[in-house]
């Protein structure tokens, strides 16, 4: 079934939703529930809730919950178990995106008016560049199931962190590490979703320490067959992904469908 709003938008890539034949039980085949493949990761899915750089509940995120395909699923359990002998644990951020959210991206750009999240995610960098950039992409690949937005943390650090509550000042997500939102225990250079320079896995203006962790992490999830992006550190997309050429729409429910 083609999602004839999603089309219009990804200049004709293919949108599977999750009726048709790609339908098993709650997900397409191929597709599953990371904590039933690795419940050790942990999960702080932050485009469900406000704290994002909309600002808002993101369409087609009815649960909190990281959906992805079977095959990138498993290849993330085993940067875990490797992790794990470090005394690390990867908290991911994002996986499975449906072109709906991505739609909801694209409109919110146009929406040069809307600055309230600035300073938390773009504080040097003008919303109407995202696409430009590179920062959001009209043709997510989180969209085909087998990328994912993730950070390393210690073993003794909580599960999930609270989200600043609304009555909190926003902090600049390239301040210094205690005075920003704390992602992770460990450093990585800026906040997760910082649209910024400094957010490049590269960029040598961070500190040596978040230098060697953005290294760590990129390091962990080559070995395992995923691929970084240039702009964003937190970014990887498994190598030989199943649905390459294919943009699902189906929602990010939970297990049990409520």
């Amino acid at each position: 079934m083609i999602n004839a709003l999603a089309q219009g938008l990804l200049g004709g890539a293919l949108i599977a939703t999750c009726s048709g034949g790609l339908s098993a039980g709650p997900l397409p085949i191929g597709f599953v529930y990371l904590r039933a493949i690795a419940p050790e990761i942990a999960q702080e899915m932050r485009y469900f809730g406000p704290f994002n750089f909309v600002g808002s509940p993101i369409d087609g995120y009815e649960a909190p919950e990281c959906i992805l395909t079977q095959a990138a699923a498993e290849a993330l359990k085993a940067v875990q178990a490797e992790a794990q002998q470090a005394g690390l644990r990867l908290k991911v951020f994002d996986c499975y995106r449906p072109a709906r959210a991505v739609a909801h991206f694209v409109r919110w750009s146009q929406d040069s008016a809307d600055q309230r999240m600035k300073v938390a995610f773009y504080p040097h960098v003008d919303k109407a560049d995202f696409f430009r950039l590179g920062y959001v992409a009209e043709r997510s690949g989180h969209s085909r199931g087998s990328t994912v937005d993730l950070i390393l943390a210690s073993l003794t650090a909580a599960d999930e962190r609270a989200t600043p509550s609304a009555d909190q000042p926003l902090v600049d997500c390239t301040a210094p590490f205690a005075e920003r939102y704390p992602d992770s225990d460990l450093d990585f250079g800026t906040g997760f979703d910082c649209m910024d320079p400094l957010s490049h896995p590269d960029n040598d203006q961070v500190s040596a320490e978040a230098q060697a962790n953005r290294a760590r992490l990129a390091d962990l999830m080559m070995r395992h067959g995923f691929k970084p992006l240039a702009e964003e550190w937190w970014h990887f997309t498994l190598k030989d992904e199943p649905f390459p050429e294919t943009y699902f729409d189906f929602p990010v429910s939970a297990p049990d469908g409520g």
